[in-house]
């Protein structure tokens, strides 16, 4: 009897599959950690996916999100038609831009002072002074802001009427606004941003700066030809990061410094966020407040997949994916 023809049987489970489940068993507390970042997308990332639905409906309570009227693309129309939809996207992107190029020369300004300081204390009390702000809740920020600009009782108006000039109406200026929601933003994040630039020039070998010692280089030269090439990856990585968020306005710091409701700074200070919260709670507005969200989430993901595309034909190993 020829045994070499009859078929072979293998024990339960293949090598392969027993190599993944020892490979995840391997690393079960790493899975674990990733455990709350896993439910807390599940939860307010993917199970409220449907209520995108929204958007296409004319929202009615007693009748919920699936039983209320199909409108399609009516709620989209109206705000084109209303020209709001050019004016918000306008200023969110106006505003990241500038957050996002403003924010990072600034940082790697200070990153590289940073550097070149010799004493150790002096730059270790400077960077927790700087990273203090990104802590500070937007609220403060805000009281800060009114203690300081407002009409009857802030600071500036008493110092400008005491120099003899007139009081500045800062809350119905609207010109000025751009100029302090964009130092307010660099006044509370420009150190956060800084200790990243900083620590990436920290790895950058000894050796390498040593010998551009020796070469007779001098300060601005070790930056333009050491430092700054070696901050290229991680200011493109922070820069797409930034683009996944550029439709994102940053609602804490506009609505505590300027409110949601003052009519006279829209035109220079209404982002998208401003105005889906006036749409939910002025007006019970879901739908339109819903078709304005999924505008954002689209144009934002478009955003992130053409400068990704850029990047990529740049230099290939700088993109995400």
């Amino acid at each position: 009897m020829n045994h070499s023809a009859l078929p072979v049987r293998r024990p339960s489970g293949t090598p392969g599959a027993r190599k993944r489940w020892k490979s995840l068993w391997n690393s079960r507390i790493l899975l674990l950690m990733c455990l709350p970042a896993l439910a807390f997308f599940l939860v307010f990332a993917y199970i409220p996916m449907p209520g995108v639905y929204i958007a296409f409906v004319n929202y009615m309570y007693n009748k919920g999100i699936f039983g209320s009227p199909f409108v399609g693309l009516d709620n989209f129309k109206f705000l084109f038609i209303s020209g709001d939809l050019w004016r918000l996207t306008t200023n969110t992107v106006l505003y990241n831009l500038a957050f996002i190029l403003v924010g990072n020369v600034v940082q790697i300004g200070l990153a590289l002072l940073f550097n070149e300081l010799r004493s150790r204390t002096f730059r270790n009390i400077s960077q927790s002074l700087m990273i203090l702000p990104y802590f500070i809740s937007p609220v403060l920020i805000g009281l800060f802001a009114y203690s300081f600009l407002s009409y009857d009782y802030g600071l500036l108006n008493k110092l400008l009427s005491a120099a003899g000039y007139t009081p500045l109406e800062a809350y119905s200026t609207p010109w000025i606004w751009p100029f302090i929601i964009i130092f307010t933003f660099l006044w509370q994040g420009a150190g956060y941003g800084t200790i990243i630039y900083f620590a990436s020039i920290m790895s950058v070998e000894s050796e390498v700066l040593e010998a551009s010692n020796i070469d007779g280089a001098n300060g601005l030269q070790r930056i333009r030809y050491i430092l700054l090439p070696h901050l290229k990856p991680t200011f493109i990585i922070l820069l797409l990061f930034s683009m996944g968020g550029i439709m994102k306005g940053n609602f804490g710091l506009f609505y505590n410094l300027v409110g949601a409701s003052n009519t006279m700074l829209y035109e220079n200070t209404d982002i998208i966020e401003t105005f889906v919260f006036r749409a939910l709670m002025r007006e019970n507005n879901f739908s339109l407040a819903s078709a304005v969200s999924l505008y954002q989430s689209v144009v934002g993901f478009a955003l992130v997949l053409a400068a990704n595309w850029v990047v990529k034909k740049i230099d290939k190993d700088y993109s995400l994916f």
